[in-house]
């Protein structure tokens, strides 16, 4: 390109100048968009950092593409195929919330709910897995009715709140005990129940290196300390030869085992309707409370726990829970990982975005999804649960009436093997100890429905 004189003289090499400005049109546009939809300047934030807010996001919560698959074989399914299912459902969830709801929160398949539904329902109640992700569907479609039409304000607000607290920490108590299972620390006893394993063993030793390795880095603020226990654990099993080596990368195995397998009429049966109500229920209180937790750390939250954008952010939730049933595979939540990347400044969907594109990626690494053994995930599940048994520190322990509930509803769904079961006793009890001390006014009408249909199903349904 040729700089003119002030007279004019010298020509201009308009090529070069088309050229330019032929770039600058090309290139002007996509920044706009970016910018224009995810408003980064507004929320004071760039693409580069989204971008790493997004991989640290992604980082902190791929672990879920190798446990939930060790989960779901339980209940039958095949293995790699929800490997793949996995993998896209999150990047769905994680791209639709980003484009939707312009908001830093990943989805992926719930931790909880997916050992409820293998163990519980399908093991437990002795049911097939494809009746039981049907029952998944119908609560997915439940949550999303709720979501739309505002039921979801009236639930939360009017459901006692030491009721709210103590399902996620029974949820964290039942995955704890699956994990000490998985690592052979806890065994079943045809004397007492329940008892100490092999703690000498391989499977053991292994779990519980994974765990502290787990806890240890968590508490040196690693974001990634689960997917590194999982690496380090499988690694060590494989050099002592108990894992097989089957290669690294390979194309995604077929979802034909999964997809489209959910059995909708058959899961239409009464019998399941606390099933199918556990699912919404749990689904509701899950997802509003992440979303709330991390966009709290963005400083977008109000003090009544609002914030921008809700109901597209619960939309997104729910009707990619639909699809994960009918693809073959658990409840699909938000996942309170993403305030990972919310810490090193992630504020827009485009973290989401960047999480869920990675997603895809890792679906070619099955053949290393297929080598983790049950053991190298069990320190997972047991950090999962201290994480989600938290929240018990908020209840008013001097109040028996908040007490109890909250107590029966946490220790019953480890006892009991259920969530379902877990709500239910905890529904009456809150019912029957506010009545008891004459506290009736403190009972909301729908809390006193759930509670009178719950006993309902315990006389007239499991009594027969």
């Amino acid at each position: 390109m040729t700089i003119p004189s002030n007279d004019n003289s010298t020509p201009v090499n308009e090529s070069s100048t088309d050229s330019l400005t032929n770039s600058q049109t090309e290139t002007e546009p996509k920044q706009g968009f970016i910018e224009n939809h995810f408003k980064l300047s507004a929320h004071n934030t760039t693409l580069s950092t989204e971008i790493i807010a997004g991989i640290t996001t992604f980082m902190t919560m791929v672990y879920i593409v190798f446990v939930n698959p060790q989960i779901l074989s339980a209940a039958g399914m095949d293995p790699s195929g929800v490997f793949v299912v996995t993998c896209l459902i999150s990047a769905m969830g994680c791209i639709g919330m980003g484009l939707i709801a312009n908001l830093p929160i990943a989805l992926a398949p719930a931790m909880g709910l997916n050992a409820f539904f293998a163990f519980s329902v399908v093991v437990g109640m002795g049911i097939s897995w494809q009746v039981g992700m049907g029952t998944i569907f119908w609560g997915a479609i439940c949550f999303a009715l709720m979501s739309a039409f505002g039921i979801r304000s009236w639930i939360l607000t009017n459901i006692p709140s030491c009721l709210r607290i103590s399902i996620p920490s029974g949820i964290g108590l039942l995955i704890a005990l699956v994990g000490l299972s998985n690592a052979g620390i806890v065994v079943a006893s045809p004397a007492t129940m329940i008892t100490i394993g092999d703690l000498s063993s391989l499977q053991c030793v292994l779990g519980a290196l994974g765990f502290f390795i787990i806890v240890i880095l968590a508490s040196r603020g690693i974001h990634a300390a689960v997917l590194i226990s999982i690496v380090v654990v499988t690694s060590i099993a494989a050099l002592m030869g108990d894992v097989e080596y089957t290669g690294i990368m390979a194309m995604p195995p077929s979802i034909e085992s999964t997809f489209g397998q959910a059995d909708l009429a058959g899961s239409l049966d009464f019998a399941l309707a606390g099933v199918i109500f556990s699912f919404a229920l749990v689904s509701l209180f899950d997802s509003s409370g992440t979303m709330i937790g991390v966009t709290e750390k963005c400083g977008i939250t109000d003090n009544k726990g609002r914030f921008p954008r809700m109901k597209q952010a619960l939309m997104a939730d729910s009707l990619t829970s639909v699809a994960g049933a009918y693809m073959g595979t658990s409840t699909v939540t938000a996942y309170i990982e993403s305030s990972a990347g919310v810490a090193v400044g992630g504020r827009t969907g485009l973290t989401a975005i960047v999480a869920g594109l990675l997603f895809i990626i890792v679906i070619f690494f099955s053949p290393l999804a297929a080598m983790v053994p049950g053991y190298a995930v069990a320190g997972a599940l047991i950090y999962v649960g201290i994480l989600m048994s938290s929240g018990l520190a908020k209840i008013d322990w001097n109040d028996m009436t908040e007490a109890a509930p909250a107590f029966i509803t946490t220790v019953m769904m480890p006892f009991s093997f259920s969530i379902t079961e877990g709500i239910a006793t905890g529904f009456i009890t809150y019912c029957v100890m506010k009545a008891g001390t004459n506290r009736w006014r403190e009972i909301h009408p729908g809390v006193a429905i759930v509670a009178l249909l719950f006993i309902i199903k315990f006389i007239f349904i499991d009594g027969h």
